[in-house]
């Protein structure tokens, strides 16, 4: 069913002899993840677009009509505030951020709760509590 996330497989196109790489994004299943095991969500649902540290420099990243937001200046765009409900809402998928179009990222909302609908929510605050613990000024 909705058991997919968005991963990224680099295709390697070999043309007189050279290698050009030509990123792709494919869906791949959804690994099941402890709820409880924040920065492991983060890892495997998040780093392929927003890279291992947050600023957005996954391996899929070339592959996005946008590139990822840097998820460590979070606060640093809202005055210095950590905007807790308005992180939940766009990662459960119930915001989008209109300026920036269409959007490439799941909704995770689904996906978790695909996972496992009693800890969906868990898995939401888990994930904005380790976006709001790697902020930088």
């Amino acid at each position: 069913m909705i058991r997919h996330v968005f991963v990224a497989l680099v295709a390697l196109a070999f043309s007189a002899g050279l290698a050009v790489a030509q990123p792709k994004v494919e869906k791949a299943p959804i690994k099941p993840t402890p709820a409880s095991d924040a920065q492991g969500m983060f890892f495997n649902y998040c780093a392929v677009c927003h890279g291992g540290t947050g600023v957005g420099d996954g391996p899929a990243a070339s592959a996005l009509t946008k590139a990822p937001a840097d998820l460590t200046r979070i606060s640093a765009r809202n005055g210095g505030q950590f905007p807790e409900v308005k992180v939940k809402r766009y990662i459960e998928g119930l915001d989008e951020v209109a300026a920036h179009g269409t959007r490439d990222m799941p909704m995770w909302g689904d996906l978790f709760r695909s996972l496992n609908r009693d800890t969906a929510q868990i898995r939401i605050q888990a994930l904005a509590d380790y976006l709001k613990s790697i902020q930088k000024p």
